[in-house]
C-alpha cells in the first residue's frame, strides 16, 4: 500500500470521525429539545479498483418507528380531547356552587341549597303567615333560587362562548403548522436533492404533526416525493402540495337559541370549513372536536336540564299563585299568555271575578260561564259587563283585567274553570297571577310588582261560596292554607321530563336539583379521571418513542469519548505518515 493511499485512509478516518463527533455533539445539546430525535452519522467503506481508500459519511439520519409515531399522533388527539373537556366540566361544574353539611344541617350555594331554604322559609311562614318579615324571606328565598338558575344559566352560555373563541384561537394554530408543515415539506425535497441530512427537517415537521393532532384528529402518510400529506377523516386535504388553510367565524353573541346547523345559512354558529367545504362533523378529537362537543352537546344538555327546573318551578308557583290573591289585591292584572281577540277559546266551567276595596270587602263580582265564549274577544267583552272591571288585549297581546276605580283591586277565584288542552284554571291559563316570570333558566324571576313591594305575596284566597254580599270580607290576607299549597307544591312528588341526558324522574324539586348537582359532579369526575388516563397513555407512547429514538445522554457520552479515541487514533496515523515521508525524502535527497 502506498504511502499516499494511507495518508487518504487516514484523512478519510479523521474526517468521518470529525462529523460523527460533531452529530454526537448535536444529540448532547438537544437532548431536550422538544421532537428532536437521536441523530446517526451513517459511513462506509471507500473502495476504488477493488482497493480500499478509506471511509465515508454516507448521511446523518434518525431511526424514527414508525408505527409507533402513530400511535402517539392518535393519543396525542386523545388527550387534546380530554385535557379541554377536563378543563370545562369543572368549569361547568362550579356554576352550580358547593354544598357542605354540619350535623344534620346542610349549607352551601348550590342549588339544591337554595331549594332547601325556600322550602324552609315556607315552612316558617305557615307558622305565622301574617308575619311580613317572614313573607319577605318567602320571597327572598324565591328569588335566590331564580336568580340562580339566571346565573347558572349565563354561565353555561358564557362556557359556550367561550369553546366557540376557543375553537377559532385553536384553528388559528393549526393554520400556522399547515403552513410550517408545507414549507418544510419544501425544504425537505431541496435539501435532500443537494445530498444534505433532512433528519432535523422531519423532526421539526413531527413536531409540527403532533401538534395539529393535539387540535384535531387527523389522517396522515408520507408521499414518494418526501411530501407529509394531512387529510381530515374524510378526506378533505389539510396539506398535500399546499397547505390547505381551515376557515371560520365566531359568533358575534350566544345564547341558548344559538345553535351549529349544517347546511344551514341561518345557523347560528358558522361552520368550520377548508376551500369552501364544511369539515365540522369530520373533527370529532382533539381540542377542538372537544369545544365543538362541548358547545353542541354538552353545554346546551346543561342548560336544557336548567331549564326543565325552572319550567316546572314557574308552574309548580303559578299553579298555587293564580288560584290565590293578595290583600289588598292588585288595581290590575295582566297575563303572560299570548292573544288575540280572534284567539279561540277551548273552556268550560265557572270562574269567579270580583272587585274589592284595600281591606278585601267585596265592591262587585260576577259568575262567568267559560263554556259561553268561543273567542278571547267574546270574553272580553264579558268582562267589560261586570261592573266595575275593564279588560283588553295591551299591546303585546296579553289579557288585560282593571279596576274601573283605582282605589280598588282585583280578585279571581278559578272557581271549576278550565281551559286549553292541558285543563288550566282560568287565571293560570292567561298567567293573571303568576308569582315567577319567564320561560326557561334564562330568564325567570320573580313577578316584579312582587318583588317590589309594590303587590303582596299571594296568600289569600276569594270567597267561593254561592253567593257573596256587597261590603262583606271576601279576602282573608294570611292563609296558612296558601302557604301549605305552595310547600306541598315545592315538596310534593311531580314529573320531570327527560332533559339533558338525565331520564324523566319523579320526585321533589329538591329531588330534582339534587339529581342535577350530582349529574354535573358525576361527568366532572369521569372526566378527570378519563383525562388522567390519556395523560398517561400519551405519556407511555411518548416515553417509547423517546427510548426507541430519543437521545440517551449517558450512550452519548460514552460514543464521544469512543470517537475522541477513533480521531486520537487517525490523528497519530497521520502523525506516523507524515514521519514516514519525511523519511522518505531524506532518503531520497542523500541517495
Amino acid at each position: 500500500m502506498s504511502l499516499d493511499i494511507a495518508r487518504l485512509i487516514a484523512f478519510s478516518g479523521l474526517s468521518a470521525t470529525q462529523v460523527q463527533i460533531s452529530v454526537t455533539s448535536s444529540n448532547i445539546s438537544n437532548a431536550d429539545t422538544t421532537g428532536y430525535t437521536e441523530k446517526t452519522a451513517s459511513q462506509a467503506s471507500s473502495v476504488t479498483n477493488g482497493v480500499g481508500t478509506g471511509v465515508t459519511v454516507t448521511g446523518i439520519t434518525s431511526n424514527v418507528d414508525k408505527l409507533l409515531l402513530k400511535s402517539l399522533i392518535s393519543a396525542t388527539s386523545d388527550l387534546g380531547s380530554a385535557d379541554t373537556t377536563n378543563t370545562y366540566r369543572a368549569s361547568l361544574e362550579k356554576l352550580y356552587g358547593s354544598t357542605s353539611s354540619s350535623d344534620s344541617s346542610s349549607t352551601g350555594t348550590s342549588l339544591a341549597n337554595s331549594i332547601a331554604s325556600l322550602e324552609s322559609a315556607l315552612s316558617s311562614l305557615a307558622s305565622t303567615p301574617n308575619s311580613a318579615s317572614l313573607q319577605s324571606n318567602v320571597i327572598s328565598a324565591l328569588d335566590d333560587v331564580a336568580s340562580q338558575l339566571r346565573e347558572t344559566s349565563s354561565g353555561i352560555q358564557k362556557l359556550r362562548s367561550n369553546a366557540d373563541q376557543d375553537i377559532s384561537s385553536s384553528i388559528d394554530d393549526v393554520n400556522t403548522d399547515l403552513e410550517q408543515i408545507a414549507e418544510l415539506n419544501a425544504e425537505i425535497k431541496q435539501t435532500a436533492a443537494a445530498g444534505q441530512s433532512t433528519a432535523d427537517l422531519e423532526d421539526q415537521r413531527n413536531t409540527a404533526l403532533q401538534d395539529v393532532a393535539s387540535k384535531m384528529n387527523v389522517s396522515y402518510y408520507t408521499a414518494s416525493n418526501g411530501d407529509l400529506q394531512i387529510y381530515t377523516t374524510s378526506g378533505q386535504a389539510l396539506v398535500d402540495s399546499t397547505a390547505h388553510t381551515i376557515s371560520y367565524t365566531t359568533a358575534a353573541n350566544v345564547s341558548s337559541s344559538t345553535i351549529y346547523t349544517a347546511g344551514s345559512s341561518s345557523s347560528g354558529f358558522s361552520a368550520i370549513t377548508v376551500n369552501g367545504v364544511d369539515i365540522t362533523s369530520q373533527i370529532t378529537g382533539g381540542d377542538i372536536g372537544a369545544l365543538i362537543t362541548l358547545r353542541d352537546k354538552t353545554l346546551p344538555a346543561a342548560q336544557s336540564q336548567l331549564d326543565q327546573l325552572a319550567q316546572q318551578l314557574a308552574s309548580a308557583m303559578n299553579g298555587v299563585s293564580n288560584s290565590a290573591s293578595s290583600v289588598p289585591p292588585p288595581t290590575s292584572l295582566t297575563g303572560t299568555t299570548s292573544v288575540t281577540s280572534a284567539t279561540a277559546l277551548s273552556a268550560t266551567g265557572t270562574v269567579r271575578l270580583a272587585v274589592t276595596d284595600q281591606s278585601g270587602n267585596l265592591v262587585s263580582y260576577s259568575d262567568l260561564d267559560l263554556s259561553s265564549y268561543s273567542t278571547v274577544g267574546d270574553l272580553v267583552s264579558a268582562i267589560n259587563g261586570i261592573s266595575g272591571l275593564s279588560a283588553s288585549i295591551d299591546s303585546n297581546g296579553h289579557l288585560t283585567i282593571t279596576s274601573t276605580d283605582s282605589s280598588d283591586g282585583v280578585a279571581i277565584n278559578e272557581m271549576t274553570s278550565s281551559v286549553g288542552s292541558a285543563s288550566e284554571g282560568f287565571s293560570e291559563y292567561f298567567g293573571l297571577n303568576d308569582l315567577v316570570t319567564g320561560t326557561s333558566a334564562s330568564d325567570i324571576a320573580v313577578n316584579s310588582s312582587i318583588l317590589s313591594g309594590t303587590n303582596e305575596l299571594q296568600l289569600a284566597t276569594l270567597d267561593s261560596s254561592s253567593s257573596l254580599t256587597v261590603g262583606s270580607q271576601v279576602l282573608t290576607p294570611g292563609s296558612a292554607a296558601v302557604v301549605n299549597d305552595f310547600y306541598d307544591a315545592l315538596t310534593d312528588s311531580r314529573t320531570f321530563a327527560s332533559a339533558g341526558g338525565l331520564a324523566a324522574t319523579t320526585g321533589s324539586f329538591a329531588d330534582y336539583t339534587a339529581a342535577i348537582v350530582s349529574d354535573v359532579a358525576s361527568k366532572s369526575s369521569q372526566a378527570s379521571t378519563n383525562y388522567t388516563a390519556k395523560e398517561t397513555a400519551q405519556s407511555t407512547y411518548a416515553s417509547s418513542l423517546s427510548s426507541q429514538s430519543g437521545v440517551n445522554l449517558d450512550e452519548e457520552s460514552a460514543r464521544l469519548s469512543t470517537l475522541q479515541n477513533k480521531y486520537t487514533a487517525a490523528s497519530a496515523l497521520i502523525q506516523a505518515i507524515n514521519t514516514m515521508y519525511s523519511a522518505l525524502l531524506s532518503a531520497v535527497q542523500s541517495s
